[in-house]
């Protein structure tokens, strides 16, 4: 057993960056599967550990919790502080924090899978309507963030050469893209980050499908 354990869903973008987050930092934890399709977070097993019933819950070794996924992952930086997920200088902090925010508040806010369900089944719109809905919201930020990527500092990474707390919240936020069929293509900063991103081990063992709930 390791001290702290991570309740998450695979397919989750916020249950994604904090893995991320995680495995960069090379710290052990327990998987704990939470099914959201199946609405496991809003039974009172669940329910009952953290107020708005949402995932990522990263549990502490001393039973404390933690939940938000940009919350957990500075508290990790701020108590495991290498390798550091945002740079040292406070212009530079300002910039990653304001492309991780860019993805947290103007991107997954809209396309959450709480959203998408009431966009369907409360308003009544159709498939291909909701996934127009997606495409748009996703597009927009997705478009924004490149163009700051574009003004640089360039490099590998969103920022430089360090992979970095905003590239924890870009590349599953991609991932869902993709999962979605939104093109990508005239994206070529984005792609370019997510592609060395990928590259690394950290990113690839805290993909979804790395996960041991991934065929649930």
């Amino acid at each position: 057993m390791h001290s702290m354990k991570l309740y998450n869903y695979f397919r989750s973008s916020a249950s994604f960056r904090v893995r991320i987050g995680l495995a960069i930092k090379g710290l052990p934890f327990d998987y704990v599967p939470v099914h959201l399709a199946q609405s496991e977070h809003l039974k009172p097993e669940y329910a009952t550990k953290v107020s708005d019933a949402l995932v990522p819950m990263l549990e502490l070794d001393d039973g404390q919790r933690l939940t938000q996924s940009l919350a957990i992952l500075e508290y990790l930086d701020e108590v495991h502080p290498e390798p550091p997920l945002l740079p040292v200088d406070p212009m530079d902090r300002a910039r990653v924090r304001a492309l991780a925010l860019s993805v947290a508040c103007e991107i997954h806010p809209l396309n959450n899978l709480r959203v998408l369900r009431y966009l369907t089944r409360e308003l009544k719109v159709t498939e291909e309507q909701k996934n127009q809905w997606y495409a748009h919201w996703v597009r927009q930020g997705l478009e924004a963030f490149e163009r700051t990527l574009q003004v640089g500092p360039n490099g590998l990474y969103s920022h430089g050469n360090q992979v970095g707390l905003a590239d924890c919240l870009l590349i599953p936020q991609i991932f869902n893209a993709q999962r979605f069929e939104v093109p990508l293509n005239d994206l070529p900063r984005v792609m370019a980050v997510f592609d060395a991103c990928m590259a690394l081990e950290s990113f690839q063992q805290a993909r979804p499908e790395a996960c041991p709930d991934a065929d649930a």
